[in-house]
């Protein structure tokens, strides 16, 4: 059986984590578990700042941390569309991918930041994602956003805009 592999999405917020996640999900037949799912279905109105988010983002990692070991465990690639924004996000993903003994590919979407905010502006308007940030939260958000290096030791998957192909380097 091949090894399986932890697919990690690191990139600002409306770059194209999500739809990427969904092509990885189909391409690599993987489990896909998306953060803000979880998140607006286990604690409905309960986020209404980014200290919310932080401590039950911090509840929901005890969870599905063991769960992602487990799926690896069994040989099922999973994609985790979790922000891995921070090295200590990234440092958190990667244990559970060598945890599992797994393979791991982080998946870094360098779009610009007024390519962003323009769609987070269409996808507020149109409704279509579980929460609406609004132009100060992205700021602050963003403010947090720090793109790997090669100390982290990550497999780098860099995907720019407007290229479909993606270009395996290290950061």
């Amino acid at each position: 059986m091949a090894q399986p592999t932890l697919h990690l999405l690191c990139g600002k917020i409306a770059s194209g984590k999500s739809t990427l996640a969904n092509a990885l999900k189909e391409e690599q037949a993987a489990v896909l578990l998306t953060e803000d799912h979880w998140l607006s279905r286990l604690y409905p109105d309960q986020i209404h700042s980014v200290a919310d988010y932080a401590k039950l983002a911090r509840l929901l990692r005890d969870v599905i941390g063991p769960l992602v070991i487990d799926m690896l465990t069994a040989g099922v690639n999973v994609v985790l569309d979790f922000p891995a924004t921070t090295p200590a996000d990234r440092q958190w993903m990667r244990s559970l991918a060598d945890h599992a003994q797994a393979s791991h590919s982080l998946h870094v979407l360098d779009v610009d930041d007024e390519i962003c905010r323009a769609r987070l502006h269409l996808r507020n308007k149109r409704g279509e994602h579980e929460f609406a940030a609004t132009d100060a939260e992205f700021e602050l958000i963003t403010s947090y956003f720090r793109a790997p290096d090669q100390e982290e030791g990550l497999d780098v998957v860099v995907h720019r805009e407007f290229d479909s192909s993606p270009d395996k380097t290290q950061p």
